[in-house]
């Protein structure tokens, strides 16, 4: 599962507006964003690492702008952290993630007086994305219009956007995944405004985001928790952990 994950990555860093390879390394950069969640590299499994290699990385960011970056699963490169360490990175985060298959898929009541439904218009679009920006605190350099035009490439290359509205219209709450690639998706973006939480919202968007992922062909989808709260939602709606990633960057 380590591998199928690792590639996944790989190939949608592959398909993103600019994309450079570095030797074993494939970055994923946007020249609309200097966001960093969304400029990263990782990786290419099997391929043999040297410092030499992370030097040039480190140079390749730098050429573009970026703050050098990696999100990867760590039994795919488990060389990798000490080479980084030594070039001046610093871990961000260790975090499991976890798979969810057709199988093991549980539904999740909408809460009453709400609705799913994906995002058809720009509009709309830039509505989910503000619950998304309200929710995680958003960054001051990823403008809407970019944020809105990124979700409609996802959408038109196959991923999968869900948001949560009101029976008045309002956009309350929000999740996407990924491109489907070999099968495999990472659900991201779970977000709900305040005044809706704890309600069940998550948990109804993210499997029905799932759902939607297996009626289309989706094999497995998988996706990180930030958090107790969030471990939980996921694994109610079946979820399990499966293996580990490192977020791991460079101070410019």
């Amino acid at each position: 599962m380590d591998l199928r994950i690792q590639r996944s990555v790989v190939s949608n860093l592959r398909n993103r507006p600019k994309a450079i390879e570095s030797g074993p390394f494939v970055a994923g950069l946007d020249p609309e964003t200097t966001n960093p969640f969304i400029n990263y590299a990782s990786p290419v499994p099997g391929v043999p690492i040297t410092a030499a290699d992370v030097a040039d990385l480190v140079t390749a960011f730098t050429a573009a702008g970026r703050k050098p970056r990696l999100e990867y699963v760590v039994s795919c490169a488990p060389e990798l952290e000490n080479l980084l360490i030594a070039a001046g990175f610093t871990v961000e985060e260790r975090n499991q993630y976890l798979i969810c298959t057709p199988q093991t898929l549980s539904a999740n009541p909408v809460p009453d007086g709400l609705t799913l439904a994906e995002p058809t218009t720009d509009p709309d679009r830039a509505a989910v994305v503000a619950t998304q920006n309200e929710a995680f605190g958003g960054l001051a350099d990823d403008r809407p219009e970019v944020a809105v035009a990124r979700i409609r490439r996802t959408q038109e290359r196959g991923g999968i956007v869900i948001g949560a509205r009101t029976a008045a219209g309002e956009w309350v709450g929000g999740g996407q995944t990924s491109p489907p690639n070999d099968g495999l998706s990472e659900v991201a973006g779970i977000a709900v405004r305040e005044p809706f939480r704890r309600r069940g919202l998550g948990g109804a968007i993210t499997a029905e985001i799932a759902r939607r992922f297996f009626e289309r062909g989706g094999e497995i989808a998988w996706l990180e928790a930030s958090g107790d709260d969030s471990w939980r939602v996921y694994e109610r709606v079946g979820f399990v952990p499966a293996g580990n990633r490192l977020y791991i960057s460079r101070q410019v």
